[in-house]
């Protein structure tokens, strides 16, 4: 199957995989991904195979660009939507994967390493978000850049080989700031405008400047790599027309899947060890 069709079919398996009963076949060996965001933590369970078997997610702010400043909150909740996974699916999940982002150093890095591991689950792989998500897009050559709550990262890839990797901040968060202050909202009040269909162009319009910023810290690492495409991916990224910004911005064909937000979960989860639980 071609490979961007594989992708859109598993994202869409994803966003159904949030809700009712997983069956698991007995022998079926399972692999866990917990992508730690800034906006929301998502936990994605796959077989063996990769397919989906359910997801999990919670939205909250126990990490701000990137980094977890609500230890026991981000273990609270992981341990939540582990127990959540292991009720649907009949099955005691052993271990996970983690991403963090591009650039990230050691001390944070564990961070990570250390909510999961307090969350009851042993860590089997550490990659960076944007190589995460390109295990499922299977891009050889362009730039992958994961819009986030906090941040913007980007991977660039030649001959399916990582080149160079960045990262800074702007992210949802940023956006949500900006309708806040035009609109007079709570935070949570912002996050809900941003997810309400009926006000996408309204949100576009008043976000716009952030979306450039994005844009133009993409454009700004981009300069003198040899990238002729982009692919957006991670929960900001799902703004409506964001990949138009970006592509009059950047001056280069840029794409964007179905579900954005479960690109990288799917991907953490790809590079879990599988176990038989």
């Amino acid at each position: 199957m071609n490979q961007v069709l594989t992708a859109e079919h598993l994202l869409g398996e994803a966003m159904a995989g949030l809700h009712g009963e997983a069956t698991v076949p007995k022998g079926t060996a399972l692999k866990c991904g917990v992508d730690l965001g800034t906006a929301s933590i998502i936990l994605a369970l796959l077989d063996q195979d990769d397919a989906v078997v359910a997801t999990a997610m919670e939205p909250c702010q126990v990490a701000k660009d990137g980094l977890v400043v609500d230890y026991m909150g981000a273990i609270d909740i992981t341990r939540r939507l582990k127990r959540q996974l292991e009720e649907r699916t009949g099955r005691e999940l052993e271990a996970a994967a983690i991403a963090v982002p591009p650039g990230t150093g050691t001390a944070n890095s564990n961070t990570h390493r250390h909510v999961v591991e307090g969350a009851g689950l042993e860590v089997t792989a550490v990659l960076d978000e944007p190589t995460a998500a390109n295990l499922v897009l299977g891009i050889t050559d362009g730039a992958v850049v994961d819009i986030g709550g906090g941040t913007t990262g980007l991977s660039v890839f030649k001959d399916g080989q990582v080149v160079y990797v960045a990262d800074e901040p702007t992210g949802g968060t940023h956006m949500s700031l900006v309708l806040m202050g035009r609109y007079g909202l709570t935070f949570e009040q912002a996050e809900a405008m941003k997810q309400d269909p009926a006000q996408a162009d309204e949100v576009r319009a008043a976000v716009l400047p952030v979306s450039e910023k994005m844009a133009t810290i993409v454009e700004h690492h981009l300069a003198g790599q040899a990238v002729d495409e982009v692919w957006l991916v991670g929960g900001a990224a799902g703004l409506k027309g964001i990949e138009d910004v970006f592509a009059g911005q950047l001056g280069r064909p840029t794409h964007k899947p179905p579900h954005p937000m479960m690109v990288t979960p799917l991907g953490i989860a790809m590079s879990c060890e599988a176990r038989q639980g």
